[in-house]
């Protein structure tokens, strides 16, 4: 089975910095739903360090079959089976304390990351975190020539896409009641962003 799962190299890059993060924010956490679970492997590293957590994985029907190889292979009792979302779509009914998403913004268009955040307030609790992975761009300027490349490269599969302004972006997490309480540089000059719920 496990020559089957799809891999990510970048995924086993970032997946302890990422942590590093989690860990410091989720002491107290209980339900995590993960937007764009990709292959699985952020799913099982995290969930496997963080045993005290449920991590709901979540992606569109198509990455599903890829998520599951890595969540049956690792057999964790916190993981239960990944569950189909689409950002436009339904969400689930339930509540989590927090929403964890990476390299997810920039590859929707805008109109999704609105209805990203419009999900994020329907399932979020009061006091919930939202943690967001993946590179941005402060005041319209790209912060290193191989995010400007990699802009290049997102416009040419699809030109909806692109990387995000941190002010737009935090303004659609403010309109919904969420403070920036950290924003962590990254490796390949990525960020790790914190918000909080009625911080």
């Amino acid at each position: 089975m496990s020559a089957e799962k799809p891999f990510a190299p970048s995924c086993e890059r970032n997946q302890g910095p990422i942590l590093e993060v989690l860990q410091r924010h989720l002491g107290d956490a209980r339900r995590v739903l993960e937007i764009g679970s990709g292959t699985g492997q952020h799913a099982v590293h995290f969930a496997a360090a963080m045993p005290w957590l449920t991590w709901q994985c979540s992606d569109r029907a198509e990455f599903l079959p890829g998520i599951s190889l890595w969540l049956e292979d690792a057999a964790l009792p916190n993981t239960p089976p990944a569950i189909v979302l689409d950002v436009d779509g339904p969400w689930p009914r339930a509540a989590f304390d927090t929403v964890f998403t990476a390299n997810s913004l920039h590859i929707m268009g805008w109109p999704q990351v609105e209805a990203f955040f419009a999900g994020v307030d329907a399932v979020l609790e009061s006091r919930g975190l939202l943690v967001v992975y993946g590179p941005f761009n402060y005041g319209g300027e790209f912060t290193s020539e191989s995010n400007r490349a990699f802009e290049q490269w997102l416009k040419d599969r699809d030109p909806a896409s692109g990387i995000r302004d941190i002010e737009a972006v935090d303004a659609l997490a403010r309109s919904i009641g969420l403070r920036l309480i950290e924003d962590n540089a990254m490796p390949a000059n990525n960020r790790c962003l914190v918000w909080r719920r009625g911080a």
